[in-house]
């Protein structure tokens, strides 16, 4: 079909972005070896939104897949632009969409997962309405969901109440000041005026916690919805499900590098953004401290992890009345037994739920 592109040259990206309007959304969907029908459930997702066809730009970017699902999505010809790239990661697939994104706007969806038409239409109202430079939105898990948002929109709908569910709005610094953030980069909408030159960190499974909290303090005008408007789909074979010994390392490994990444941002940054980022930096921390610890990494390469945040002073984690969870975390880890505890009872308590 001839309107289904297939791009494999940067000479064919330029002559396309010389001949396009200007859509106010542009949906990235990157996608490796999935099966078609989930491809198509998630386009469908998208084109099912109230958007006319110049006000969408739904980019299907195939990330060196083993078999092209180009034919098998002739029938969307008119709706897609379909890239096709050798393999580089789904950084690098969310990238080649942000080169070629034309929209006022971008939402990342991957190729596994779909937005629920009923909630999202008021992230695109909210878009319309507010001018916002980001809209965060809710997500589930739960297909039964996906029935549950229609009525939650009709709802809202008749009490004319938008105005009161779109919170906001309050500037990036503002929100990561109080409140640990969703970093998963599906989970907003945001302006490309705020994206500048930042892109994902290729080569890490963690690009989101190092693309997100990055985008989220360049913006002035936050909005935040309390609707489910993401259907995730965690399913055997994605890159988030591996649990062999080498991938446990090679995780973490990815998220030190996040941490120490953003710690070094956060102290070239104005003392107002630098708190912003110093208090991700330290949930960050705790987390990776939490997690080295529930995947069962043995006792020596705890302690030798442990020691080397000590080393870049990311450890005692800082003494900052964030949550209550992370007051509590610090608290038992700032000293041996507490830490020993921890190391002994958590894997435990994971093996019993």
């Amino acid at each position: 079909n001839q309107h289904i592109r297939n791009k494999d040259t940067m000479q064919t990206i330029q002559s396309h972005e010389e001949d396009r309007r200007t859509p106010l959304i542009s949906f990235i969907i990157p996608f490796y070896n999935l099966p078609v029908e989930m491809l198509i459930e998630c386009i469908e997702s998208v084109i099912a939104l109230p958007l006319d066809g110049d006000e969408r730009e739904i980019i299907v970017v195939d990330d060196g897949s083993d078999v092209c699902a180009m034919n098998e999505l002739s029938d969307y010809g008119n709706d897609i632009i379909y890239i096709r790239k050798a393999n580089g990661g789904l950084s690098d697939a969310r990238n080649m969409g942000l080169r070629m994104a034309a929209g006022e706007y971008i939402q990342f969806v991957d190729g596994d997962d779909c937005l629920i038409p009923s909630a999202y239409r008021q992230c695109i109202e909210t878009v319309k309405r507010k001018n916002p430079d980001m809209v965060m939105f809710e997500f589930t898990r739960n297909r039964k969901d996906i029935a549950h948002s229609e009525e939650e929109y009709v709802c809202n709908k008749k009490e004319e109440n938008l105005h009161l569910s779109a919170d906001g709005p309050v500037t990036g610094t503002e929100f990561m000041l109080k409140n640990n953030i969703k970093a998963t980069a599906w989970g907003y909408v945001f302006s490309k005026n705020v994206l500048m030159n930042l892109r994902f960190a290729t080569g890490i499974v963690h690009e989101d916690e190092e693309f997100t909290p990055q985008l989220i303090i360049r913006c002035e005008r936050i909005y935040c919805l309390p609707f489910k408007a993401y259907y995730y789909r965690k399913r055997q074979g994605s890159i988030m499900t591996g649990k062999n010994s080498d991938w446990k390392e090679s995780r973490m490994n990815d998220m030190h590098t996040v941490i120490l990444h953003l710690n070094n941002l956060a102290d070239t940054m104005p003392s107002k953004d630098r708190l912003a980022m110093q208090r991700r930096v330290a949930q960050l921390t705790m987390d990776y401290i939490y997690n080295i610890i529930i995947l069962g990494m043995p006792r020596d390469a705890i302690n030798k992890r442990i020691e080397q945040l000590r080393s870049e002073g990311l450890f005692p984690l800082p003494d900052r009345k964030y949550t209550q969870k992370y007051r509590w975390f610090r608290k038992i880890t700032a000293n041996k037994i507490g830490l020993n505890i921890l190391i002994h009872t958590l894997p435990l308590l994971k093996r019993e739920r």
